[in-house]
């Protein structure tokens, strides 16, 4: 007798895909309806999309969306849930849209322990618009905007956002993860299911930031820019759970 192993997920929309190939939204969408569909909260759920790769994320994930100007993800999602604090509310938004135009909102959603959930794609450049350099672009990394590397005394330093939100009081569940290879993406599911389920508590406000190859705007094959953000991205962004007050166990069981 056959057992079925593996199916789409509820609340992923049967759509063929926009996203260039080896990028980790597609995979990410589906880890979000994975969990939204474990978690049975769909039909309670509002998504906020940016503006950005992932402006489309209302085309695959078959949740309520509220479209968010860009930067503003965080914004928009304290307004929905401050008006319906029943619904489960986050923001999926691009390192160029949450740690440039969109710090401010973001910092002080966490300050003030906003009860909402965000998925923060870094990809280290602006991959919609042809790949310039953003905020989180590391030392060295070439791009549109700094064809022979990125050099801090011209360029500023990579920002680490998710260690600067970390200080804020209002933070209870902050991780980073990646989907660049299959226990990597087990990893970024478990933490996105554990920040939901800080928002479903009630506890406040929590994060996942998520390395994201971008092989088109890298200029790398698939296989490569997995690679290349395994071993050069995480010198910058290691991987780890940077913040978390849930009291549960956490992905190394402490």
């Amino acid at each position: 007798m056959e057992k079925k192993v593996f199916e789409r997920p509820r609340y992923l929309k049967k759509a063929s895909t926009h996203y260039c190939p080896g990028c980790g939204h597609s995979i990410l969408h589906r880890l979000v309806a994975e969990v939204i569909e474990e978690l049975g909260i769909g039909e309670r759920t509002i998504g906020v999309p940016p503006a950005g790769c992932a402006v489309l994320a209302y085309d695959y994930i078959d949740v309520d969306m509220g479209e968010a100007p860009h930067g503003r993800g965080a914004a928009l999602a304290t307004g929905i849930k401050r008006v319906l604090p029943d619904r489960i509310v986050f923001s999926y938004q691009g390192d160029g849209d949450i740690a440039a135009i969109g710090t401010a909102e973001t910092i002080h959603a966490a300050n003030r322990g906003e009860r909402i959930t965000v998925i923060f794609v870094n990809n280290g450049c602006y991959g919609m618009t042809g790949g310039q350099m953003a905020p989180t672009t590391v030392t060295g990394q070439l791009s549109t905007t700094t064809p022979g590397g990125r050099v801090p005394l011209r360029d500023g330093y990579p920002v680490d956002l998710s260690e600067m939100l970390a200080v804020a009081k209002g933070t209870v569940y902050i991780e980073r993860t990646s989907v660049t290879s299959p226990k990597n993406i087990l990893r970024t599911k478990r933490a996105i299911t554990k920040a939901f389920r800080t928002q479903i508590d009630g506890l406040g406000f929590s994060l996942v930031e998520v390395l994201s190859p971008c092989p088109t705007n890298w200029k790398l094959s698939p296989v490569e820019a997995a690679r290349w953000a395994e071993e050069t991205m995480t010198k910058t962004y290691p991987l780890k759970v940077i913040k978390d007050l849930t009291g549960t166990p956490g992905q190394d069981g402490n």
